[in-house]
């Protein structure tokens, strides 16, 4: 009964050891300047909480298409701000809708005094247009965006997404490369981008369910993608 007894208390603790590990994430082990992105998804967010992890930088979803506002943006930057985060805003790309259309949902929600981030464009559809189109459509609203805030936005796209569609086409831009695995990106031509989201389910004391977690790359760091202010 004793070597039972034993047996047991010892899958016990090699459970509870297994489970300390699995939530061990990547900013609990390593020196990268860490961040997150979220939206509406992750519901109410306890913002003192986050506040308190190792996290440098949070981007927010602000807007989707034309009309698309995400109904926790104001409450969210409000809160990160309060608990001292460095935040920006972002906005869902769609191909086909008017360029200067989105701008202005966009700029509706995303203003200036707001942000300590340049504004992010999340870029990850061509809504079935030919890569020629496609292009043609998202580089007319990124110098729309750069017009209206005077900066060059953050592209956010994936590594495969890139390399099938815009493969040598973001060098004068800054990106933000999605991969969600063990091994670093690396793009067919080589680009430096400067920030990896390594996974879509990354977990973080304050919220609930999963986060999108990222981290910059080599010596990439937070001042080049700060929002310079008039």
């Amino acid at each position: 009964m004793k070597r039972i007894l034993s047996i047991i208390i010892s899958i016990l603790s090699f459970t509870a050891v297994l489970a300390q590990r699995q939530n061990v994430e990547c900013e609990d082990t390593c020196s990268h300047i860490h961040g997150i992105d979220l939206s509406h998804y992750q519901g109410n967010v306890f913002w003192e909480a986050v506040g308190q992890a190792n996290v440098s930088y949070v981007y927010l979803k602000a807007t989707e298409g034309g009309d698309r506002i995400d109904d926790k943006y104001k409450q969210n930057i409000d809160l990160a701000h309060q608990y001292g985060l460095k935040v920006g805003s972002y906005h869902f790309y769609r191909p086909k809708i008017n360029q200067q259309t989105q701008l202005d949902n966009f700029m509706a929600q995303c203003r200036p005094g707001d942000q300590d981030l340049i504004p992010m464009v999340d870029v990850e559809t061509r809504s079935g247009l030919s890569v020629e189109d496609f292009r043609d459509s998202l580089f007319t609203f990124l110098h729309l965006m750069e017009q209206a805030y005077k900066q060059k936005p953050l592209i956010y796209t994936g590594a495969n997404f890139y390399d099938a569609n815009l493969l040598g086409q973001l060098g004068d831009y800054k990106v933000m490369i999605a991969q969600y695995t063990a091994r670093e990106p690396v793009l067919k031509d080589d680009l430096d981008f400067i920030i990896w989201q390594y996974t879509g389910k990354g977990r973080l004391n304050g919220i609930n369910g999963h986060v999108d977690k990222s981290r910059f790359m080599g010596t990439h760091k937070l001042r080049e993608i700060r929002f310079r202010h008039k």
